[in-house]
């Protein structure tokens, strides 16, 4: 009789040795990671749980919110990209603005790109953000609509830091920049 073992359980071996790594793998994904790529390059959202990675042809050179749900973390302290804030509150989407660009030759304001407002849940600051190539649309349109909601108190304080919040009146402007001229094509 002999003592090697069966074709079968050799394939059985092999393959629980197989699972066994690919747990281990998936137990220290972020490990494995953050070994193979910039530990600044990717992040996993606070808010929807969601993975993000960076990618240049997102339009900035910071990711400073998750593009599926558009929640932050508070991180930068006194410049974008700096991370130097103790706070690393939550950070809600509040709001939207258009960047303020100055005066055209006519003497009339020049229209900027679309921002995120958001604000801190954990300390209250206030700050402005760009929105990145890669943003969900439909949830920038959701934050457009619950923003019409927000509270007399709360467009006094924007109001006070010099910024405006998008209204009604904003709507073709906000929907050209996300779609493109021909936006009643898309939606």
């Amino acid at each position: 009789m002999s003592t090697s073992a069966s074709p079968r359980h050799c394939y059985f071996n092999s393959f629980l040795k197989f699972v066994k790594y690919l747990s281990l793998l998936y137990n220290n994904f972020e490990l494995i990671f953050v070994e193979e790529k910039n530990k600044n390059q990717a992040f996993q959202c606070s808010h929807c749980h969601k993975w993000v990675f960076y990618d240049r042809s997102i339009g900035t050179k910071h990711r400073n919110h998750c593009p599926y749900c558009l929640w932050s973390k508070h991180l930068d302290l006194d410049e974008s990209g700096d991370r130097k804030s103790a706070c690393q509150g939550e950070m809600e989407p509040i709001s939207l603005t258009f960047k303020q660009e100055g005066i055209n030759k006519y003497g009339e304001a020049k229209q900027g790109e679309l921002m995120l407002i958001h604000q801190c849940l954990k300390c209250g600051k206030i700050s402005i953000n760009r929105l990145a190539a890669d943003d969900d649309t439909e949830a920038i349109l959701k934050i457009f609509e619950k923003s019409k909601q927000l509270n007399p108190e709360a467009i006094n304080r924007l109001t006070e830091e010099g910024i405006k919040t998008l209204t009604e009146q904003d709507k073709q402007e906000m929907l050209i920049q996300l779609f493109g001229k021909n936006y009643e094509k898309i939606t």
